[in-house]
């Protein structure tokens, strides 16, 4: 790869992930104290994210892929995404806030996809090219979360104005990129992007367990985005966003050791170690505070122990055991399950246990919030120790673990 392709991808993945940083895990704190918002108006925020992120495959795979060129869709999804970033930043009615973050959520969600595709196809060996240019991207979600809880603006609209700024840069540089052409004759197809042809794993009964479970555990996932940066800043912790972008770098080294994980421990005592550190991680989120600060400091730093050992390896133990012919679909199907349908469900429901556990004075019961996904999370647990039997040793390829979203 010419050295200027690799400096045009890598600063495409940093502004990619860069834009995303600026307002996801702020978005809570901002629709609370700015927007007066419900937890349900919350939830439904995020909710959007994941209807969009079912939407966006068939975009890719059916639209973009097929009759333009990748790199000009995502300029031009990146300045529509703009527009309507824009929008939001002169809103202050919290049930529109929900169709105009869906609409911004339905012009960024395929990006995702169209970055790593646009970065893979310049490469002669993707599972050794693309590591150092995907890790641009976390660094670049780290880097941004810094910013913003360093100037202290985490609940202001400060934080769609720089992801707005960052995604005009982002959308003309795009017109600057390599040249990545529709793929006419390989598109994806309907069914591929359903995932049907994976439909016949589920003949095997440990996959259709650890199928469950990645749904299920999701809806955890979805009260950590959704929740945790309101509850650590209830918890008197300060510059929240800064400290938070310790799970990121967390989830660098736990990824770097998952192949000596994997050789250790297999891969269902690696998805148990997983399952347990989601439920030590709300706990602390729950009995934390600004007195015991060292349990929310240890919720954070789960990050990378929760998200690689349960969902890479998730996708490393897919990929094994769907093989060759039905990998796409396979992780088409994981991913639509998951991302859309699990989170999905985890943001709304993460709304209405908020609004549950809201005194009339407006505080929050933070511990019987966390204590909800803690409890899902232990269910999941004794369900797929009890079910889940895999004793075949898989081996990681490179490329899937960097893969993952943040």
């Amino acid at each position: 790869m010419l050295t200027t392709t690799r400096v045009k991808l890598s600063a495409m993945m940093f502004l990619q992930f860069f834009v995303w940083g600026a307002w996801y895990g702020q978005m809570s704190k901002y629709l609370l104290t700015q927007l007066n918002a419900t937890g349900d108006q919350v939830g439904n925020a995020y909710a959007a994210f994941s209807l969009a992120m079912i939407i966006a495959p068939f975009f890719v795979g059916m639209i973009a892929d097929r009759y333009f060129a990748a790199q000009k869709v995502l300029g031009v999804l990146n300045l529509l995404g703009a527009g309507v970033l824009y929008l939001i930043t002169q809103n202050t009615d919290p049930d529109n806030f929900f169709y105009l973050i869906l609409g911004y959520c339905i012009t960024f969600a395929p990006t995702l996809a169209l970055t790593t595709s646009i970065a893979m196809q310049q490469m002669n060996s993707p599972e050794k090219e693309f590591p150092a240019i995907r890790v641009l991207g976390t660094v670049a979600w780290i880097i941004v979360t810094n910013i913003v809880g360093y100037y202290g603006f985490g609940d202001k609209v400060t934080i769609f104005q720089l992801s707005m700024y960052s995604a005009i840069v982002l959308g003309i540089f795009a017109f600057f990129l390599p040249d990545t052409p529709p793929k006419a004759t390989t598109s994806t197809s309907f069914s591929q992007i359903l995932g049907l042809d994976a439909f016949k794993l589920f003949k095997d009964r440990s996959f259709a367990i650890f199928f469950l479970s990645s749904v299920l555990i999701c809806i955890p996932l979805s009260f950590y985005y959704a929740m945790a940066n309101p509850s650590l800043t209830d918890g008197g912790m300060q510059n929240v966003e800064n400290k938070m972008s310790l799970g990121q770098a967390s989830e660098v080294i736990f990824m770097l050791l998952i192949p000596l994980a994997y050789t250790r421990l297999g891969v269902k005592k690696m998805l148990i170690v997983g399952l347990v550190a989601w439920i030590v991680r709300f706990i602390c989120f729950g009995y934390g505070n600004a007195s015991t600060e060292w349990m929310l400091y240890l919720a954070i730093v789960l990050h990378g122990v929760c998200y690689d050992f349960f969902f890479v390896t998730g996708q490393i133990y897919t990929d094994n055991k769907a093989g060759e012919k039905i990998k796409s679909s396979a992780q088409g199907l994981i991913t639509l399950a998951t991302y859309g349908i699990g989170m999905g469900i985890g943001s709304k429901l993460s709304g209405i246990v908020l609004d549950m556990y809201t005194r009339p004075d407006g505080t929050k019961d933070w511990l019987s919030v966390w204590l909800v996904p803690a409890g899902i999370a232990a269910a999941v647990l004794i369900v797929f120790v009890l079910l889940f039997t895999d004793k075949k040793k898989l081996v990681p390829a490179q490329d899937e673990l960097v893969t993952g979203p943040l």
